[in-house]
């Protein structure tokens, strides 16, 4: 069973540069397009960045310049990097791939944005 496992995210401050990753107990980056998604209370999740296999990256319109999707193949690992932080990027954050093949979702990694 493939586990997905998100981390770098904490307090930052607005306009602060977190780095998310996520990395997969085993390698399927190789063969899915992946995502970054992002859950607040009381809202549907929403799908903020998105790689396909090749590294073609599309961006929801809310982070789009503000944030980075990459992805290491080898290292099964697929990152966010976020820069100039607002407070409304507070969320949990998720990967998965894109679209959904049924894998469990992580446990996420909560992204807090305030000064």
């Amino acid at each position: 069973q493939v586990q997905l496992v998100e981390s770098g995210g904490g307090l930052v401050h607005p306009g602060g540069s977190p780095r998310l990753a996520c990395a997969a107990s085993r390698s399927i980056f190789s063969i899915y397009a992946m995502g970054w998604y992002r859950q607040t209370p009381g809202k549907q999740s929403e799908l903020v960045a998105h790689i396909t296999i090749s590294g073609r990256t599309n961006y929801a319109d809310s982070v789009k310049g503000r944030f980075t999707i990459s992805r290491d193949n080898a290292k099964s690992t697929v990152y966010l990097q976020m820069n100039s932080l607002k407070p409304e990027d507070t969320a949990v954050y998720y990967c998965n791939t894109e679209p959904s093949i049924g894998l469990p979702w992580g446990q996420g990694t909560q992204v807090n944005v305030s000064s």
